[in-house]
C-alpha cells in the first residue's frame, strides 16, 4: 500500500497513535485478542489505566471489541483485537508521546518493547550518517517504505502466527549541526 493509498488520519486518530502504550497495546492485539485485565497484567498497569487507553483506541478504530466470554476466573471479559487501521492512515512521523515528552511515540514504544525482549532479541542494528539532498531523502524514504508495504502485504494474513514475531523501527532524521551550540 502507498501513501497514494492512504488515507489521512483525523485529529482523533493521531491523538490516540501518539501514546507509546496504545501503541504497544496495538502491537499486543495485532497477534492475539487481548482483553483489558490481561494487558493491565502484561504491562504492569492498572485496568482502569489500560481500559482508558482501550476505549480512545477503539473509538478510533484503532481496535475492534469482540463478543464477550468468559475468563479463567468466570467473570466475563471483553476481548479486543487490531483493526490494522493504522497502516492504512498517512500519520504526522513526529506524534511526540503523551507520556515521554520530547520523544516520538513510536520510538518510545520501539525502546520499551526492545528492552523487554532484550539485547539478544535484535536480529540487526544499524546506525549510518548519509549525505543526501533532499530529493535523494525523499528518494530513500520512498524505496525503504516501498519494502516494507511489500512485507506488511505478505503478513495480511493473521495465520502469520506460526512463525516468529519482529518489531522494525526505521527512522531517518536530519542531524543537528555540530558546528552549533546546544
Amino acid at each position: 500500500m502507498t501513501d497514494r493509498e492512504r488515507q489521512p488520519a483525523t485529529d482523533a486518530q493521531v491523538k490516540a497513535i501518539a501514546n507509546s502504550t496504545r501503541l504497544r497495546i496495538m502491537r499486543l492485539c495485532h497477534h492475539d485478542d487481548w482483553t483489558n485485565k490481561a494487558l493491565a497484567d502484561r504491562l504492569q498497569m492498572d485496568p482502569s489505566t489500560t481500559l482508558h487507553h482501550l476505549r480512545i483506541l477503539e473509538a478510533a478504530g484503532f481496535l475492534a471489541a469482540l463478543p464477550v466470554v468468559q475468563g479463567r476466573s468466570g467473570a466475563y471479559e471483553k476481548p479486543y483485537r487490531s483493526t490494522n487501521l493504522s497502516w492504512q492512515l498517512i500519520l504526522d512521523d513526529h506524534l511526540e508521546d503523551e507520556e515521554s515528552a520530547g520523544e516520538p511515540a513510536p520510538l518510545a514504544a520501539f525502546r520499551q518493547e526492545f528492552r523487554e525482549a532484550g539485547l539478544d532479541s535484535s536480529v540487526e542494528l544499524t546506525r549510518l550518517h548519509l549525505y543526501l539532498d533532499d530529493d535523494e531523502v525523499a528518494e530513500f524514504v520512498s524505496r525503504v517504505r516501498a519494502i516494507i508495504d511489500e512485507f506488511v502485504e505478505s503478513n495480511a494474513n493473521r495465520e502469520q502466527r506460526t512463525k516468529n514475531s519482529y518489531g522494525v523501527f526505521f527512522a531517518a532524521h536530519r542531524l543537528a549541526d555540530p558546528r552549533q551550540p546546544q
